[in-house]
């Protein structure tokens, strides 16, 4: 029986215990993706770009004219989150929202030469963090991975 006078036992390091493979898979992949959003943030830290505004920039060149809305669903964030980065991205000329060409009142949001370039330094560096975070996996095993983490999305 431990006395409340002693110091509490040391946190396991990532890998040990309830951190490792005994740990539950939930947890387990809250782990990883916490430390990618760590290796992405520092990454991107040079371009002053965060993680959130790269899945913005990359799901508008991806989805070009996409809703706000639409946006947030597609980069997994809060519509009141992407509303910040939209106007900071805005700010800083990466972006911009035009008019509809039909529908006049319906503003779109696009990407500038300026938002494509950035795009394209941070994707350089995501690709790098991608490739440290296949390495040692097969092209199987990677699409496994992928077809067990979409599945994993997809059953919400």
């Amino acid at each position: 029986m431990m006395d409340r006078s002693d110091p509490p036992p040391p946190l396991p390091r990532v890998g040990e215990g309830k951190r490792g493979e005994a740990g539950y898979l939930g947890y387990l992949l809250r782990q990883a993706a916490g430390a990618q959003r760590h290796r992405m943030e520092r990454a991107l830290a040079g371009l002053a770009v965060t993680p959130p505004q790269f899945a913005v920039l990359t799901m508008l060149a991806a989805y070009p004219g996409v809703s706000g809305a639409d946006l947030a669903r597609l980069a997994l964030l809060t519509p009141q989150t992407v509303s910040v980065i939209v106007a900071n991205l805005e700010r800083a000329g990466a972006l911009a929202r035009r008019r509809h060409a039909v529908h006049g009142r319906i503003l779109r949001l696009e990407l500038t030469a300026h938002g494509r370039a950035l795009l394209e330094q941070a994707r350089a560096k995501v690709h790098v963090l991608e490739a440290e975070l296949g390495a040692g996996l097969s092209d199987a095993e990677a699409r496994a991975v992928r077809r067990w983490l979409v599945g994993v999305a997809a059953a919400t």
